[in-house]
């Protein structure tokens, strides 16, 4: 399969996504297939690159040689948190064992581990619990119409020594419901906390992504979880002693001529797109937030000064750009999504977790590095 310039698929000889999806197979997939160059940035923070921003790959972090020994060679997503006892977990997608993506050994979500936190040292040597690549909770792949539930992670992240995780459930990007969890073992366990109704807000509270501030609250943007609906993109925010209540995330919108936190809706902060996979981050003092724009096609960021800074008027930077199998180099990526920070990064050596899939043994989570300018 290729990819058309403005992010949808054409088929070349293989199945589609959706094709593979009514056939049981649940792959997360990746769109595009352009190669255009972006401008150089300029630093001017403490934390800026003090050359051009440029993005170079650093390694593959899944593939048969790197988590084939978990049964887990064919994997995605790979949303990397650090845990309390210092090793750095990767929350990933659908993940198959086998000789391709699409054998019957499929789980989601996946925990594949790295026994060192370092950006700068990462390598996947073990999987959560035990030597195969199982569920982390539990998925049965139920048959829904022509298609199959799955459980596709939106974001992970640590509050005071807890881990939390967010799935989005049902057939991919026809979400029914999305649900939370917590884990005080590193990622080894995990409770059920609540979930939301797929439909909430228009499904604009589907994919969810949190920030962790300093000031006792996260910070939450969420988008609809399919590519191909205009989405806006909404704010909320959370005490985090009360994550785990539905009833406690209180909106961030414009009413009676401002804009408030508990408005009687939450409002756009973004206009509308058709987004792809989120990550909203603190850093350094700052907010980042990483995307997979869907037109044009790119993994982009943005840095702001705080949770309700204007979005409209934010730079935005971009990162990876797609290109062609075989032709892969600097920040060309062939079907590129994701775009995951990874803990311990800097605006200077930035890290995000990148994934590929075009056919079914190119089916991966990688690590890049670039340079922001915050």
């Amino acid at each position: 399969m290729t990819h058309s310039s403005d992010g949808h698929e054409t088929t070349t000889g293989g199945p589609s996504r959706r094709e593979l999806l009514r056939i049981g197979l649940g792959v997360a997939v990746g769109a595009g297939a352009i190669g255009s160059g972006a401008p150089a940035a300029v630093a001017n923070g403490p934390y800026d690159p003090t050359s051009p921003t440029i993005t170079v790959k650093v390694k593959n972090l899944s593939g048969p040689a790197e988590t084939g020994p978990f049964s887990a060679p064919w994997t995605d997503l790979g949303i990397p948190v650090r845990c309390p006892d210092g090793t750095m977990l990767f929350v990933c997608g659908d993940t198959f064992g086998g000789d391709r993506v699409g054998a019957p050994d499929w789980n989601a979500p996946v925990g594949l581990r790295s026994s060192s936190a370092d950006p700068g040292n990462l390598r996947i040597d073990s999987v959560v619990r035990g030597a195969h690549g199982i569920s982390l909770v539990e998925e049965p792949h139920n048959p829904v119409g022509e298609g199959f539930t799955t459980a596709i992670p939106s974001d992970a992240f640590v509050v005071d020594g807890v881990m939390y995780m967010h799935l989005m459930r049902g057939v991919l990007y026809d979400t029914h419901h999305t649900d939370f969890w917590r884990s005080t073992d590193n990622g080894q366990t995990w409770e059920y906390l609540c979930q939301w109704p797929g439909d909430l807000h228009g499904g604009q509270f589907q994919q969810k992504t949190y920030a962790v501030a300093d000031d006792g609250y996260c910070y939450v943007l969420s988008t609809v979880f399919n590519r191909d609906v205009q989405s806006g993109m909404l704010l909320h925010r959370v005490r985090q002693d009360r994550l785990g209540e539905p009833d406690a995330y209180e909106p961030w919108g414009y009413a009676d001529g401002g804009w408030r936190w508990n408005a009687p809706a939450p409002t756009t902060v973004f206009g509308t797109r058709r987004w792809g996979e989120l990550c909203f981050r603190a850093m350094d003092g700052k907010y980042v937030l990483t995307w997979l724009n869907m037109d044009p096609l790119s993994i982009r960021a943005m840095v702001f000064p705080l949770p309700t800074s204007d979005l409209t008027r934010t730079l935005e930077q971009t990162m990876i750009l797609p290109g062609n199998p075989g032709q892969e180099i600097g920040n060309l990526v062939a079907a590129p999504y994701g775009g995951f920070v990874v803990p311990g990064s800097t605006f200077g050596n930035f890290h995000i977790v990148v994934s590929q899939w075009y056919d079914a043994t190119n089916y991966r989570i990688m690590q890049y590095r670039s340079a922001l300018l915050s």
